[in-house]
């Protein structure tokens, strides 16, 4: 999403509120992982999308 916004292109709340990152079916929820990737410390990763989700109708703001 950052990307498409980065090219301007709008990002509509209404198709991103379909996008589920949380698959339900057919997956092992966890995966599947290699101890050697433990030590590895990730990248900090920033949540934030610029997308006015107030159209969807609820009026509270998520902290």
């Amino acid at each position: 999403m950052r990307e498409l916004q980065v090219e301007g292109r709008p990002v509509d709340p209404l198709d991103l509120a379909q996008v589920s990152p949380y698959l339900t079916e057919h997956i092992k929820r966890f995966g599947e992982y290699s101890t050697h990737e433990l030590g590895i410390i990730p990248d900090g990763y920033d949540a934030h999308l610029d997308v006015d989700f107030s159209m969807l109708g609820d009026d509270k703001k998520a902290a």
